[in-house]
């Protein structure tokens, strides 16, 4: 049987996605190995992570963030010395940003530590209610991408 989505069924959507996030950046702050670095922080090396060298403009564009706010973060990122900002090949006026060793070796710890806190979680569900939550993943990432590509 289909659901319809109905306003109540976006609430409660919204209700537990905001649920699931604030509960994800409480934990966080439980065991951190990055001393208390900021989740928007943390999101932006995950990005240079994924994407490698890349543009202020891009990183800000695939973070779907203003890029004054991407770049007060790198600011501080470059000054812990986890973001490097350099020349681009292609073009030496412009800059790229991309992982620090130490950038790399923080984020490596920063997942380990997150993975084991959902772990735990995911350890604390019944079986059906664990295979539910980890087979919804790739509806939930469909999901986001559809309504970040409507925000275009």
């Amino acid at each position: 049987m289909t659901r319809s989505v109905t306003s109540a069924g976006a609430r409660e959507l919204t209700a537990a996605v905001n649920q699931l996030r604030r509960a994800l950046r409480r934990t966080v702050r439980l065991d951190d190995p990055t001393g208390g670095r900021p989740i928007a922080q943390v999101e932006v090396l995950q990005m240079l992570r994924e994407t490698g060298a890349i543009r202020l403009g891009d990183l800000a564009g695939r973070l779907n963030l203003a890029q004054s706010t991407v770049s007060g973060l790198v600011n501080d990122l470059v000054g812990a010395g986890l973001v490097d900002r350099s020349a681009d090949p292609r073009d030496r006026r412009a800059l790229v940003l991309a992982l620090t060793a130490d950038g790399r070796a923080q984020l490596t710890a920063w997942d380990a530590a997150h993975q084991q806190r959902l772990a735990v979680a995911l350890g604390s569900l019944d079986p059906a209610d664990r295979e539910r939550v980890l087979g919804a993943v790739p509806a939930l990432a469909r999901l986001a991408a559809a309504l970040n590509a409507a925000a275009e």
